[in-house]
């Protein structure tokens, strides 16, 4: 079965309370339908936690309106470390997750209503569309962008993840995998300066070279009408020498510790990367022969970098659950893997709405 890719399931987010951060991506980002809140041990992440089996909790959040969900992640045995420097505009990882909302300049409205840390005002990217940029209380950036496409109106201003600014070193070869291996082949502009709409962020009054780029065809896939579109902007910094984000600290720890994509054909994909020069760097296949079971959630998960250690990952899910109390989950490898979900049975999802 060829690779398919349904589209950007979560961005994780390393975390030092996750209970706190998950109220303050449903009060502000509408991600309340749970899919998993689990405590267990990251034993297969050990290139990158240090060589050792870490203890962590994690919550993994949906908005039915539409987008990628959170991945918040905590240890639960260390502190989750911050960096060592302030991070600038153009450092190499995932500097903001983009969030998809309705009109930009209404949620801007009700960010400052609330006394949200906004950055900024209301402006335009080269394409003439409106965003703006907000912080969390734990000093991660989030642009907001206006979409037009939603899989259900529950009458929230935002849906959730949209796609992700990412500092790379050479543009042209972070194509490659962003590009050619993960289909954001559309380029819907390629600009160079300094531009007003950085000005509020750190960093952003330096010289760059970003990119936006867009699928020049839908997403198909289980998930794919919820997940919907997404966007990529790559951003090389021009006038100073980059940083790497996580630059001597370990995966889950403090800031965006990774890009997830929803995918189908582990194996293929295994195989394209592998020949794309982007080889797993982790492999849950490796482990268990049938995958890992989270207990509300299974399949086979797997790792790569981009050129510059950014890390995506790949989730290929086997089952779903529907109603777990009654032991009801979604057989997902009885599904043929190009065609959606029923629009009811995502819709159904709404009996793991979070009720606190």
């Amino acid at each position: 079965m060829a690779k398919i890719i349904s589209g950007i399931q979560q961005m994780g987010v390393g975390i030092p309370n996750v209970y706190e951060a998950w109220k303050w991506y449903r009060e502000n980002f509408g991600a309340d339908i749970r899919i998993f809140d689990e405590a267990a041990e990251a034993g297969l992440m050990l290139p990158y936690t240090g060589g050792q089996p870490r203890k962590r909790h994690a919550v993994l959040a949906m908005n039915l309106q539409g987008g990628g969900g959170f991945e918040i992640w905590q240890y639960t045995e260390r502190t989750p470390q911050l960096p060592e420097f302030d991070i600038q505009l153009g450092d190499l990882g995932i500097f903001i997750t983009k969030i998809k909302c309705k009109n930009a300049n209404q949620t801007y409205s009700i960010f400052k209503e609330k006394g949200l840390n906004v950055l900024g005002e209301v402006k335009k990217n080269p394409a003439g569309e409106d965003h703006f940029f907000v912080k969390d209380p734990y000093n991660n950036i989030f642009q907001l962008e206006e979409s037009k496409e939603w899989f259900k109106d529950e009458g929230k201003p935002t849906g959730t993840v949209y796609g992700a600014v990412i500092g790379v070193t050479d543009i042209e070869k972070a194509r490659k995998l962003y590009s050619d291996l993960l289909g954001y082949d559309k380029v819907v502009y390629d600009e160079k300066g300094q531009f007003d709409e950085f000005a509020s962020l750190p960093g952003g009054n330096g010289a760059f070279r970003r990119v936006r780029l867009a699928q020049s065809k839908p997403r198909v896939g289980s998930f794919s009408k919820l997940f919907g579109e997404a966007y990529i902007e790559l951003v090389k910094v021009e006038d100073r020498e980059p940083k790497k984000i996580f630059e001597g600290r370990l995966w889950g720890d403090r800031g965006f510790i990774h890009l997830c994509f929803d995918i189908r054909g582990m194996n293929d994909l295994r195989k394209e990367c592998e020949e794309k020069g982007f080889p797993f760097t982790v492999d849950s296949a490796n482990a268990f022969e049938k995958g890992f079971d989270m207990g509300e959630a299974a399949g086979h998960f797997s790792y790569i970098e981009d050129p510059d250690g950014t890390l995506i990952e790949f989730v290929e899910t086997h089952k779903v659950p529907l109603m777990k109390k009654l032991g009801i989950y979604l057989n997902m490898k009885k599904r043929a893997p190009e065609k959606p979900v029923p629009n009811w049975i995502i819709k159904g999802m709404k009996l793991h709405r979070y009720k606190g």
